[in-house]
């Protein structure tokens, strides 16, 4: 952390420093950049006090609920937030994703929303088997259930219904495509697709946070333009963007991540895409002319 006694330009707000937030911070340090680490667990903003010691923001914060309201309370106090509330609206509802991948003209697997358990019924109906159900909000594959006919749905679906909370009853449904044993991630930092990796994993789920290998995976112009157009369609600066082939070919693009790890993705590409330093590239243009 920088000793500067006046606040630092710029401030990098995580509750946990993984590896990815330590490669960002040494990537700031061997740029003599001044920043300031903010851990969330311990943020507070008083309403009324409202200009923000730090011009820029850069939101780490692996919570999605912390992340968002990190980056309102300090939008509201008048520090730009990277990325923004907005693009942690968008990116952490999975049909609020989806509706922005549709309105770009994005390929997207079939998906519906039912507002009750048993409307979901109905949608898978119109959708076909296999199918997945999906919360809301989540990562890491968490809590997504694949269902390979109407008899399981009815299973997963009798158990939502008895969750005590109201949001849980609304359900997102989408066609379980028909895929290779392995995904796409490409890593967007600003208007640019730095590199892509393949995602093979042992079942139907590919994400690395339930064991799933990395390996480089070319970048070509149709996979970067499909991933720089997912990103600005949820108005992210930064962003994981995770596409699927499908049995003809295609590639859909299934969703946006906010809060992109890059452990993996570093590890596939080697040390000729640095991420963290292209983070720091990106959060620096949106700081002219602090950092001008």
């Amino acid at each position: 952390m920088t000793g500067a006694t006046r606040p630092a330009p710029l401030a990098v707000v995580a509750s946990r420093l993984r590896a990815d937030e330590k490669r960002i911070l040494e990537a700031l340090d061997r740029r003599g950049v001044q920043y300031e680490y903010l851990d969330s667990r311990a943020l507070w903003r008083m309403l009324e006090r409202s200009e923000a010691p730090w011009q820029t923001v850069l939101n780490r914060e692996i919570g999605h609920a912390r992340a968002l309201y990190a980056a309102r309370a300090m939008e509201a106090a008048g520090a730009t937030v990277v990325n923004s509330a907005r693009a942690i609206e968008l990116c952490g509802d999975k049909y609020r994703t989806s509706v922005a991948l549709r309105d770009a003209g994005l390929p997207t697997p079939r998906t519906a929303l039912a507002l009750t358990p048993e409307a979901a019924l109905d949608a898978l109906d119109a959708i076909g088997y296999p199918a997945v159900v999906k919360p809301l909000t989540g990562s890491w594959g968490r809590l997504v259930s694949r269902l390979p006919d109407r008899e399981t749905a009815e299973t997963v679906l009798e158990y939502v219904a008895a969750l005590p909370s109201p949001a849980s009853h609304i359900v997102y449904v989408q066609e379980l495509v028909a895929k290779p044993d392995r995904d796409i991630r490409v890593v967007v930092v600003g208007d640019e697709a730095l590199g892509a990796v393949h995602r093979r994993g042992t079942g139907w789920r590919t994400n690395v946070a339930r064991g799933a290998l990395t390996e480089p995976c070319p970048l070509s112009d149709e996979l970067a333009k499909l991933a720089v157009t997912a990103a600005q369609s949820v108005q992210a600066d930064i962003a994981g963007v995770d596409l699927i082939e499908d049995a003809d070919g295609g590639v859909l693009v299934l969703e946006v991540n906010h809060g992109v790890e890059f452990s993996g993705f570093q590890r596939a590409l080697g040390p000729g895409v640095p991420v963290a330093d292209r983070i720091v590239d990106q959060v620096m243009a949106r700081s002219q002319p602090c950092f001008g």
